[in-house]
């Protein structure tokens, strides 16, 4: 089989992971970027926003080391030097990832993509217009923040999240509209950087569609940290009022005024899909702007592929890096699709929150048998030398044969242990798989194999009483 010509539009997580695993299988590939290598994931998104919090996590624990014997006198953030030190993550992440295509020998085109018929591309860049020839094309073009009536982005007195991972100071009061992952996130962050802050949550909970027992713990800590969440509420506008702003919002009791500094509104993410020339190649996005695929990435048309956040939920970078390298196998010809068990979802929040697989609710929806286990972090060793034994690890496992059903987590470095849980459910490990595979002592890992021992009332450092 002869090397096709592939453009891939957009260098996000999906779109340059697919270039580089096309050009590893000798295919000629060229990839079109409108603004920076990394998309969204690297230059405001994941990674910018994970480097702040680790920030503020870390000027947090200085807050609480007293209790160790340690005391840290006259701490202060430096907010400019703060966002420096951020900005030289991504800028190496991001040089690096120029640097890989360079050495795959992937040119990279600057400009804005117009798909002009399947086998068409038009980029037109500073310094004009070129069109490119292929025989497959692959739409990797990422999402964007949604707006809301009467809080259109402007980062000055309303932040999107891009705005947020660049303040000029530390607000004194903020205001996040939306209690999902990224609201929380960023809202803790800036409550540990020194902002009181107020979170806005239309459903009657924090993080929904996640775990319920996991988002208790969250909740907590929320109120610990003196955090206002507002649930059941409404963001309605707001105005001026002296050097800040007034939110008008609508609860159940009524309306009322919020008074704050900044708002940052945070309420999903959109695919990008308007003005690619879709309907050129005979392509049309759904309603919510999505790209339909088959298991092999193909769209309706069968040489232009879409990867990522615009062939659908979840929106993750991982999810649309994975989908990335199915499209490439398929484009060189190799027998691949898009076959798995589950979708790890990570949560920078605080306490951390992991969860991977299919949730109690959705079981009870899929009227699945099942029973569950869990292990508390207060009794884990390793959790209480790192002073962070909030939450649990739980574990959901199929009633007749313990096949791993799902696995959610909330506490110390869940982000991390995720892993060896959507490693078991891949492969099909059960309950008892994991409660026999030996864990390091004293490790965090521990809780695992203890929840996992929990499903059939046998962990050893918590009492159960017998069935």
């Amino acid at each position: 089989m002869s090397p096709r010509k592939v453009a891939v539009i957009g260098a996000g997580p999906a779109g340059y992971v697919c270039a580089i695993r096309l050009a590893q299988l000798g295919q000629g590939v060229t990839v079109i970027e409108k603004d920076a290598l990394g998309g969204t994931c690297l230059n405001v998104g994941c990674i910018p926003s994970k480097a702040m919090i680790a920030a503020g996590s870390l000027l947090h624990k200085i807050g609480g080391a007293s209790a160790m014997g340690i005391t840290a006198e006259n701490v202060s953030l430096d907010v400019n030097q703060l966002v420096e030190w951020k900005a030289g993550i991504v800028g190496k992440l991001t040089g690096g990832i120029g640097v890989l295509l360079k050495n795959h020998k992937v040119p990279v085109l600057y400009g804005v993509a117009t798909i002009v018929d399947k086998n068409t591309v038009k980029v037109t860049g500073k310094d004009g217009a070129q069109t490119l020839k292929v025989d497959d094309i692959v739409i990797a073009t990422g999402s964007i923040p949604i707006e809301i009536p009467g809080f259109d982005f402007d980062e000055d007195a309303v932040w999107s999240s891009t705005g947020a991972l660049a303040p000029k100071e530390i607000p004194g009061h903020l205001v996040v509209i939306g209690g999902g992952y990224i609201g929380l996130e960023l809202g803790i962050m800036y409550r540990k950087l020194g902002s009181k802050v107020t979170v806005l949550e239309a459903t009657p909970g924090a993080l929904p569609g996640q775990d319920r027992e996991c988002v208790k713990v969250i909740e907590r800590s929320l109120k610990k940290m003196k955090i206002k969440l507002m649930t059941e509420t409404f963001a309605q506008g707001y105005e001026r009022q002296g050097d800040g702003y007034a939110v008008r919002v609508k609860t159940k009791q009524g309306e009322e005024v919020v008074a704050c500094d900044q708002i940052l509104s945070t309420v999903g993410r959109r695919p990008f899909s308007a003005g690619l020339g879709l309907e050129n190649a005979g392509l049309k996005a759904d309603e919510r702007g999505f790209l339909a695929t088959d298991k092999q990435m193909r769209t309706a048309v069968p040489n232009i592929y879409a990867v990522g956040d615009i062939a659908g939920q979840p929106m993750l970078a991982h999810k649309g890096s994975k989908e990335g390298l199915v499209a490439a196998a398929v484009i060189a010809g190799q027998p691949e699709e898009y076959d798995v068990r589950c979708v790890p979802a990570v949560i920078f929040t605080a306490p951390e929150m992991a969860s991977v697989g299919l949730t109690e609710e959705q079981c009870k929806a899929e009227g699945r048998e099942y029973k569950t286990g869990s292990f508390p972090f207060a009794a884990s060793g390793r959790a209480m030398s790192l002073m962070e034994t909030e939450g649990f690890v739980k574990i959901i496992a199929d009633a007749q044969t313990d096949e791993l059903l799902g696995v959610h987590m909330v506490g110390p470095e869940v982000t991390e242990l995720i892993a060896e849980a959507a490693l078991a459910i891949e492969m099909g490990a059960t309950a008892e798989d994991l409660s026999r595979t030996i864990h390091a002592h004293p490790t965090l890992p521990e809780a695992v194999m203890e929840a996992a021992e929990s499903v059939h009332g046998m962990a050893i450092h918590i009492f159960q009483k017998p069935k």
